[in-house]
């Protein structure tokens, strides 16, 4: 059982190739499978957390991995969405959230080599539920429109509008937020630790 958080979250990285190439087959099947497997590995993220608490298994692997699985299933959607629906997700965006992710890896890369660890922000786990949701509602819509009826109007009337883009810009300010907490945090560490050499 101890094992079992690192073994979903290895199972979360492992989906998100098929998932992408389900995506991007451009097909209602294939999108409706892929909203299925993103729901389950956003699930899955959640699940390993709490299970390696409640088992008091958490590893520096399972705290590296993690994180990892998050960044991977996380771009490689954005990545497809650019893809998909460049007017509502342009590349630009998936620019900001790569670059802030690979600020934050090299500042825990920078901590642990210090011999500190850089402890995730509460804002942090709220900016990954935000983006989950985001993307989770992106997919959804995906699905939808192709339906018949009211529910793909109502889908294709939304991604007609304006209201993906601003969702978008509301959670890169809040991406943005979290790395610039994170530097600063950094930053003001380090400049205490001078001090008190």
């Amino acid at each position: 059982m101890r094992y079992l958080p690192n073994t979903l979250t290895f199972a979360r990285i492992a989906l998100t190739p098929l998932l992408l190439l389900l995506l991007l087959n451009g097909t209602f099947t294939g999108h409706l499978a892929a909203l299925g497997l993103f729901v389950a590995a956003a699930f899955s993220d959640y699940l390993d957390g709490k299970l390696a608490r409640r088992l008091k298994a958490r590893t520096r692997l399972g705290q590296f991995l993690d994180p990892f699985a998050d960044k991977v299933l996380v771009l490689g959607t954005f990545g497809c969405l650019a893809v998909l629906l460049p007017k509502h997700v342009p590349w630009w965006a998936v620019g900001v959230i790569a670059g802030r992710d690979l600020l934050v890896t090299a500042l825990r890369t920078w901590a642990e080599a210090h011999g500190r660890s850089l402890r995730t922000l509460p804002l942090a786990k709220t900016k990954t539920a935000v983006q989950l949701a985001f993307l989770i509602g992106m997919l959804l819509l995906m699905v939808l429109r192709r339906l018949p009826g009211a529910a793909g109007e109502g889908a294709r009337a939304v991604l007609g509008s304006s209201l993906p883009l601003i969702a978008l810009l509301a959670l890169l300010a809040l991406t943005v937020a979290t790395g610039l907490w994170y530097l600063y945090g950094t930053w003001t560490q380090t400049t205490l630790d001078r001090h008190d050499a």
